[in-house]
Order: structure tokens, then C-alpha cells, then sequence
């Protein structure tokens, strides 16, 4: 996938970042702590609402971020990863980061990390998510925020977000993904995702299967945690029913009815003085903007719809939506990373996928084009082979006039940054 910067972008500081990315994931709070302290503390400088889940956590960190500013708040979001570029994780007052204010941080996160590397506080670099994490938690302090939405990257219990105090917490949903590193069964995903529970802090849980249900009431319980569910009340979902929601899908009332709940909670709580009024609420969630989320971009008569489902339960979102704005199908290009099970992601999308055209993410991690192939085979789908993704939403475009690029937000970036300009090739 593009980066940004480009390698030799003359950006030092950023380039930094990027070269952790070959120490991959490392889970633990001991590096981002003693970063942070080297910093400041800089998390401690701002309110923080903490959001987790296998999806839907983006969507809505994106609409309660979206009804802060409404209220008048100062409010930023961290998310991850990015799209394109760098700068997207990191969002103050509806605009993503200048690149100035970045390379500056990244400036300060790089000076720390290597000082506390030559102290011997830690004895390797910290990893880039790390790196990243410090980042925005100073670029939100230096911007003055008032309060910051924190998407959690992976997990929750040893995600390096998990370092803030929040006023709320959130758990979207609970499903199979990264199963290698949060375990194999619902319950040890939901132990994980509920890390972020904290003593006295109200944490606001979606629709999540029972056994899920059972571990996060567990938690809340044992940390003094009021647990506020946000899938069973009726009036509730009377008031989500009455907003227009600015993000497409049957899928985003379930979001919505998480965001709605955790801002009445925040704004019912006068000790935190975040008020956020049913206006504000309204507006937020009705006008939130994620991108690469069953995102429409038209290429020459063809409608060629983003979304970054990369696991099953995505893909099961996915299908539903197609089937409804075109239930005769459609064409899909797809690409996915080596550690995904393919089989359960393309399996949801076997009834309406007139044609796949498999393709290789651009990235080192991607699986290839043939692999996805193989397995889209085994299921029975008419299967094309195109390892170029531009030349695989290229061929899309000639068999279809909806064409559907899913799989992986390493493939979705890419595409959409080159749509955008109207030149795929």
C-alpha cells in the first residue's frame, strides 16, 4: 500500500515511524507508559472516551466525535489504520492533522523513544502503533483539545490506547477476527475487549452474543464498572429510528444506538461538564462522514462501491447491504491479508457475487491473487485472477456496472486515493 510519506518523502521524523513497522505488533502497556511519561503524560492533558469492538468502532468513534463538535466542544479522534495517508488517524475540529503539527510530534515521540532506548529504560524501540498512539495524544495536547475519541487499535486489554482514564467506555460489537492474538473463542475476544473497562466508569455494550454478554457483565461487576446496555432498550432505538443516518447500511443502526447511549451517558454525568444536547446528538449522527465505508465513487459509469470488510462478520454486513441496493448482485474485486480466513469471509458473499476478480493487496502482507482464487473456487464463484488491483477494478468495470472492492483496507486505500482523481491506470 501507498504510505505517506514516500520513502525518501524528506520527512524524518515520520519516516521514523514508518521504519518500526518492521518490529510488527507488540501487545503489553510497558513501552507506551514509559513513553508517554517521557512526554508528559500528554493523555492525562485532555477527556477521553475510550471505544472497542471487532466492528463498528470506527463508525462510531466517527458520529460521537462528529455530536462533540456539534455541542460546541473541541473535540479530536484518533483512529486506525489509515487509508492513504498518515495524517488521517489523527483528527482536531473535523480536519485531519497539518502535516507541519504532525512531523513536530513525531519529532518529540522520535527523541523520546530513542533517549529512553539509550537510557536502557526500554530495551528496544517501542513498535510504530506505539509510536503512533504517543502522537496523538501529544498532537491533541498541543492543540488544546477538550475531549479526544479513542478508537482501540487491536484488542483492548494490552492496546496501547488502554493507557488513558476515560469518562465512558465502549464495546460495539464482539466477533471472530485476530484470533491469533485475542484467542479462539468468544469469551477470550470479549475478556480482551473488555480490558478497557475501568473502576466507576460507565462502559456502554452493543448487541454482542451471550457468552460475550456474560464475560463483559462479569468485568464490569468486579471493577465497579456500571454497565449500560445499549441493544435492549426500545426507546432508545425510538430515537435512533427518528435521525437520518449520514452512514449507509442496516448494520449502522446497531452503531448508532451505541453512539446515541454513550452520549446521553456522557451528558447526563454533570461532574466531566461534556454536555451534549439532543440536537447535537441528532446532528452528529446524522452527519458523520467515514470513509471507505460503503463508500460510492462512480468511475465512468460504473458505480464502484468501498468497503473495508476485512473479517466475516463485515462481509455479512456487506452482503446485506448489496443485496438491498441491487438484489440481482454484483461484481466484487477482493484482496486480503495471509492471516485472514478467507473461506468464512467470502462465504457471505457466495449469493450475490455474479463475478470475483481475486486480487493482491498492495502490501508485503497481502495474500496473492491466486491463493483468494483458489478458495473463491472451492466455494463455487466465478472467479477471475487479476494480481494488479487498479487492473482488477479496471476489469470489474468492464463486466459491471456495480462493482464491489472489499477485503482489506490495504486494498481499499489505494483504489479510493486513485478513484478520487478519476485515473485508476
Amino acid at each position: 500500500m501507498t504510505r505517506s510519506p514516500a520513502p525518501g518523502g524528506g520527512r524524518p521524523a515520520v519516516e521514523f515511524l514508518f521504519s518500526l513497522e518492521r518490529f510488527g505488533m507488540k501487545f503489553g502497556l510497558a513501552n507506551i507508559t514509559r513513553l508517554c511519561a517521557a512526554l508528559g503524560d500528554p493523555q492525562n492533558a485532555f477527556t477521553s472516551i475510550h471505544v472497542a469492538g471487532t466492528n463498528g468502532k470506527g463508525s462510531v468513534t466517527a458520529m460521537v466525535d462528529a455530536a462533540l463538535r456539534a455541542a460546541g466542544h473541541r473535540s479530536a479522534r484518533y483512529t486506525s489504520p489509515h487509508l492513504v495517508r498518515l495524517e488521517e488517524r489523527f483528527v482536531i475540529d473535523g480536519v485531519e492533522a497539518s502535516s507541519d503539527a504532525l512531523d513536530r510530534s513525531a519529532a518529540r515521540v522520535q527523541r523520546a523513544a530513542l533517549a529512553l532506548v539509550a537510557s536502557g529504560a526500554l530495551e528496544a524501540l517501542p513498535t510504530f502503533f506505539e509510536c503512533t498512539t504517543a502522537v496523538a495524544f501529544d498532537l491533541f495536547r498541543e492543540a488544546d483539545v477538550d475531549v479526544a475519541v479513542l478508537e482501540v487499535g487491536l484488542g483492548g486489554r494490552l492496546d496501547s490506547t488502554n493507557v488513558v482514564s476515560p469518562i465512558a467506555t465502549a464495546i460495539v460489537s464482539i466477533d471472530f477476527d485476530h484470533q491469533a492474538q485475542l484467542g479462539n473463542t468468544i469469551e477470550s475476544i470479549a475478556a480482551e475487549k473488555a480490558g478497557i473497562v475501568k473502576s466507576g466508569v460507565p462502559m456502554i455494550c452493543g448487541r454482542v452474543p451471550p457468552e460475550a454478554l456474560a464475560v463483559i457483565s462479569r468485568i464490569c461487576e468486579e471493577r465497579g464498572a456500571p454497565l449500560v446496555r445499549a441493544d435492549d432498550d426500545a426507546a432508545l432505538a425510538g430515537r435512533v429510528d427518528r435521525i437520518p443516518l449520514s452512514l449507509p447500511g442496516a448494520h449502522q443502526r446497531e452503531n448508532a444506538l451505541v453512539a446515541l447511549r454513550l452520549l446521553e451517558t456522557i451528558d447526563a454525568d454533570p461532574r466531566h461538564g461534556i454536555r451534549v444536547d439532543a440536537a447535537a446528538r441528532r446532528k452528529g449522527l446524522s452527519t458523520a462522514v467515514w470513509p471507505g465505508r460503503l463508500e460510492t465513487i462512480d468511475h465512468g459509469g460504473c458505480r464502484v462501491l468501498l468497503d473495508a470488510a476485512h473479517n466475516p462478520a463485515g462481509a455479512r454486513a456487506l452482503a446485506e447491504y448489496v443485496r438491498s441496493v441491487s438484489p440481482q448482485g454484483a461484481t466484487f474485486v477482493f484482496g486480503a491479508m495471509k492471516d485472514k480466513d478467507v473461506s468464512q469471509m467470502l462465504a457471505p458473499l457466495v449469493p450475490i457475487a455474479r463475478t470475483i476478480v481475486c486480487t493482491t493487496a498492495p502490501t508485503a502482507r497481502a495474500m496473492p491473487a491466486d491463493e483468494l482464487a483458489s478458495v473463491a473456487k472451492s466455494l463455487g464463484m466465478v472467479v477471475q485472477t487479476v494480481p494488479d488491483p487498479f487492473e482488477a477494478v479496471e476489469e470489474g468495470c468492464r463486466c459491471d456496472r456495480l462493482v464491489v472492492v472489499a477485503g482489506s483496507i490495504f486494498l481499499i486505500g489505494p483504489v479510493r486515493e486513485r478513484l478520487l482523481r478519476g485515473i485508476l491506470r
